[in-house]
């Protein structure tokens, strides 16, 4: 798979994307645990928070109860700035 830089990913509309997943515990079913789940992903579909709950629901015993998604985009259009010209001046 492509490693794809982490500006190259903020340029291209990724956002900080933060999951709260309540999960009942294996031994006390009645329990909830929360974990927290943190990365760059592309809205609407999360490709990458789906991957994770995909292995969270294949490989983990406790399951998931709910999750509560929050974004924040990191880089706004606005903030970039072109340089047409860069000097050195000593």
């Amino acid at each position: 798979m492509k490693q794809v830089s982490e500006l190259k990913k903020l340029i291209e509309g990724y956002r900080l994307v933060t999951a709260e997943i309540l999960y009942r515990m294996p031994d006390h079913p009645k329990l909830l645990q929360s974990y927290l789940w943190q990365d760059y992903d592309l809205e609407p579909k999360y490709p990458a928070l789906s991957r994770f709950l995909d292995f969270w629901s294949r490989e983990l015993e406790g399951p998931i109860h709910s999750v509560r998604v929050g974004t924040r985009r990191v880089i706004h259009p606005s903030e970039l700035i072109r340089a047409d010209f860069v000097a050195t001046i000593h």
